[in-house]
């Protein structure tokens, strides 16, 4: 049985070339159960007529399907369904029914955050994105990301590829942050101090699972990152809140009776301040007096284009009470969610084992693609064009602030991405961030950040990350005028 040309159409709205089209819309038809094993497909030349596209495109479409198994070439007679296509399911679809269950009763933990950051996912489409922590297509350098992931997927690199590291990671990448990323930290640490996470968020989790329980207190900065005040909820812990200062978390604040400390001393989040060496000491020294444990999280010090970034905590830390957590997703991209831990071996074994018990292990291919960019160098030359185009936008986005008076409450010493915007007492950011979209401005309200339930509600976050720097005065006019007009 032949099946009709008339069959066949194409979708306006698919995406990739028309060869990957014609592919995909064979091979739906046949895991639809629509096309059945043994039915003759339309010619090459009746199929190009019909879609309006070249022989050679629909032929190599056929071909492609052919070395997949879904079509049968048979010499002049044409293609077919194969004999060993995917069978569709004998059994027809049905909607799944919430049924009588009590969900709000049968839910044992609740993991549904409170107030959290809310960033579409059309983004990019707004004209003025001041939204943190999202890649700049164009600073990224995915030619050679390209050729990095491709090599990574050779056979050369097929165990890496393939193999389950069972609780380990890919030793390239491990001595690499061993040997390269640390040291630039001050930070020495053997390969069984380094555990490679699914970024800095899942390191953070991982970090409050094994220090934290129950019966122990954590501290946190006040504001904070959100995500953070939500894994440590998720924890059970008891949880005390610290505000910060314009040198960021006071030592001498902290609570009696605290066993961890979470802190961003480098880059406080979100408010950018950078505690001075002075204050780190202090909080070290308080540490061993008072036998606490410090999670120190060194987000985004490659963007330090201003001043050289301070010593790490983990680099002045004597008495090994500093468990580090760096990221490789601020840098390169947030969808790559691949970041690490540093701490001694003792902790890293349980982090390790308790993330084998949830995810075994990062993928194997994105570890040695990581590797790979990273050791050719491609990763250096990326941060210093990110840096480089964020000074840019930092300067313009200063003047811009300037020019409509708006109130900079932090600011970054060594640089960042981002500042931390006070508008006047009574303005509701949160309202005036969803105003602003009607304009085709993102910034994200600072309400989020603060642990309070009732917190102060007049802060912006603007980031510079993913906005070009022609585009920042009039965005930063169109939030000044939203301001006095709110």
């Amino acid at each position: 049985m032949s099946i009709s040309v008339e069959t066949f159409f194409l979708d306006p709205s698919a995406e990739g070339t028309l060869q990957a089209r014609i592919q995909q819309m064979v091979a739906q038809g046949i895991l639809a159960g629509r096309f059945r094993p043994g039915e003759r497909l339309p010619s090459s030349r009746k199929m190009a007529e019909h879609l309006g596209v070249s022989r050679i495109t629909v032929t190599l479409a056929y071909t492609e399907l052919v070395a997949d198994d879904y079509l049968s070439s048979r010499g002049r007679s044409g293609y077919f369904v194969s004999e060993n296509a995917p069978e569709p399911p004998a059994f027809p679809a049905q909607r799944f029914s919430t049924g009588t269950v009590d969900w709000t009763r049968a839910i044992g933990r609740h993991f549904t955050p409170g107030l959290s950051l809310n960033k579409p996912t059309d983004w990019a489409s707004y004209r003025y994105p001041f939204i943190y922590g999202q890649a700049d297509k164009t600073l990224f350098d995915s030619a050679n990301w390209r050729l990095c992931a491709l090599r990574a997927l050779g056979m050369r690199d097929f165990s890496a590829l393939t193999s389950d590291y069972f609780d380990g990671d890919d030793p390239q990448l491990v001595e690499f942050i061993a040997r390269q990323t640390l040291p630039r930290r001050g930070i020495l640490a053997n390969t069984e101090e380094i555990l490679v996470t699914m970024g800095a968020q899942n390191a953070l989790w991982l970090a409050a699972q094994v220090l934290l329980n129950s019966r122990r207190r954590a501290a946190i900065e006040d504001p904070c990152y959100p995500a953070l005040r939500n894994v440590l909820t998720q924890s059970r812990c008891q949880l005390s809140v610290v505000p910060v200062d314009a040198d960021g978390l006071p030592p001498h604040d902290l609570p009696e009776g605290t066993d961890v400390v979470f802190t961003t001393p480098s880059h406080q989040c979100p408010t950018t301040a950078t505690m001075p060496m002075a204050r780190r000491q202090v909080l070290l020294d308080k540490a061993e007096a008072e036998d606490f444990l410090i999670v120190e999280d060194d987000y985004e010090f490659e963007m330090s284009f201003l001043k050289s970034p301070s010593p790490s905590l983990k680099s002045l830390d004597q008495n090994g009470r500093v468990i580090y957590v760096g990221s490789f997703s601020k840098s390169l991209f947030p969808g790559l969610r691949l970041g690490y831990l540093v701490g001694p071996a003792p902790f890293i074994r349980e982090a390790r084992a308790l993330r084998a018990t949830v995810l075994r292990h990062p993928p194997g291919h994105i570890q040695r693609t990581v590797a790979y960019y990273l050791s050719l160098g491609h990763y250096d030359a990326l941060v210093r064009r990110m840096s480089k185009a964020y000074h840019e936008r930092r300067q313009v986005m200063e003047d811009s602030l300037r020019n409509q008076n708006l109130t900079v409450a932090g600011q970054g010493t060594y640089g960042g991405s981002s500042v931390w915007l006070k508008a006047p007492d009574g303005v509701d950011t949160t309202g005036l961030a969803e105003k602003l979209r009607k304009d085709s401005v993102l910034a994200e309200p600072g309400a989020p950040f603060f642990a309070a339930e009732a917190p102060p509600n007049n802060y912006l976050r603007l980031a510079y990350s993913s906005i070009p720097a022609a585009r920042i005065p009039e965005g930063i006019r169109l939030i000044g005028d939203a301001i006095r007009y709110s």
